[in-house]
């Protein structure tokens, strides 16, 4: 063939060359989509933000003192400070913690605080913090079921798994520690297996939009059905956490009997177990459980209303008094021997 004449020539002999040029370079290489390129982008971007936990603890028996690896998970790092985010289950019954960084390399933390109705605790590691970065947080409260998510986590040890998906429902409600409910909880087909929890759950433009904390399977085994504590949530109680060790939350003053008491005595709504002492709730004539000589139990007050939510439950109570301040005064509705009054009361902070 004769490349250099014809009236076509000026354009055969630059394919030519281009095509000579990629069969000596190697293979081709398969076009990359542009979703493809967007998860290996934030990907790359996360790579340093990203941990592996190992919940310590140490077990005695009569002979040894031994330090056993409870469980492990994931976290990642919230702040420039060594703050590293996880969820509660993932560092509880621990006495140490150990952090793996990207780097492979192993540091102990010290736990900050904890949150179990919630879910979350913060941990913090000292020394060389330059190769780590935070994550950059987003919001939940505009999240649309379909939208994509890229979760980000160690199951079974496999540090820096990578699976995708995407929303598939909103406003899940799953029981959390302590009869209390996680709202508001992101349903994700992203596959979350153990090891995941504690993970960020990313959307397309690499924010944190929740904390992998679930899966829900009968058989064990990833089910497609997992959930994320909304990044909503985290932002509220992570800085609560550093600064004092706990959330503080308003309170009325007064403990309140476990729910799982309500379907064994009939009792709807929250039933004061025990009033502190000169607290408000005394103050507004609240009383508690009492014992008669023979040792029977009576009820005190049930408390039905909160101003105008209704109270079936020590939960309900619980998600009415997360909307409100400490000094806040609210309205009680309560119930005692069949009758029914309303009692103002201040809230204070809880103990």
């Amino acid at each position: 063939m004769i490349l250099s004449k014809g009236p076509c020539s000026h354009r055969v002999v630059p394919a030519l060359g281009a095509l000579l040029f990629t069969l000596a370079a190697g293979p081709l290489r398969a076009q990359l989509l542009e979703d493809e390129r967007n998860t290996i982008e934030i990907v790359k971007k996360s790579k340093n933000s990203v941990v592996f936990i190992t919940n310590i603890r140490l077990e005695r028996d009569w002979f040894n003192e031994e330090k056993v690896a409870k469980g492990t998970g994931s976290g990642f790092i919230w702040d420039d400070q060594g703050h590293i985010v996880t969820n509660f289950h993932v560092i509880e019954d621990g006495t140490e913690f150990s952090v793996t960084l990207p780097s492979q390399e192993q540091r102990p933390a010290k736990l900050i605080g904890k949150d179990e109705a919630k879910d979350v605790a913060v941990l913090q590691i000292q020394g060389n913090l330059k190769d780590l970065v935070p994550v950059k947080v987003g919001s939940s409260k505009d999240l649309q079921v379909g939208q994509k998510v890229i979760a980000i986590g160690n199951p079974f040890g496999f540090d820096h798994t990578v699976t995708t998906g995407i929303v598939s429902a909103l406003g899940r409600k799953m029981l959390g520690a302590g009869d209390v409910t996680i709202r508001d909880m992101i349903q994700t087909d992203a596959s979350i297996n153990p090891g995941n929890s504690g993970g960020p759950l990313l959307n397309s433009s690499g924010d944190i939009i929740g904390m992998n904390a679930m899966l829900i399977s009968p058989s064990g085994a990833s089910s497609g059905v997992g959930f994320a504590i909304p990044v909503d949530i985290i932002k509220n109680v992570v800085p609560e956490l550093i600064r004092f060790g706990k959330v503080i939350r308003p309170d009325i003053g007064a403990s309140v009997l476990p729910d799982q008491y309500n379907q064994r005595f009939g009792i709807k709504g929250a039933a004061i177990l025990e009033v502190a002492k000169g607290s408000a709730a005394e103050s507004a004539g609240l009383t508690g459980l009492s014992r008669d000589r023979y040792g029977r139990l009576f009820l005190g007050d049930v408390i039905t209303g909160l101003d105008e939510a209704k109270i079936g439950s020590y939960d309900d109570l619980y998600t009415a008094l997360e909307t409100r301040k400490i000094g806040d005064v609210v309205t009680l509705t309560v119930e005692r021997g069949g009758k029914t009054r309303k009692v103002k009361i201040t809230l204070v902070k809880a103990e």
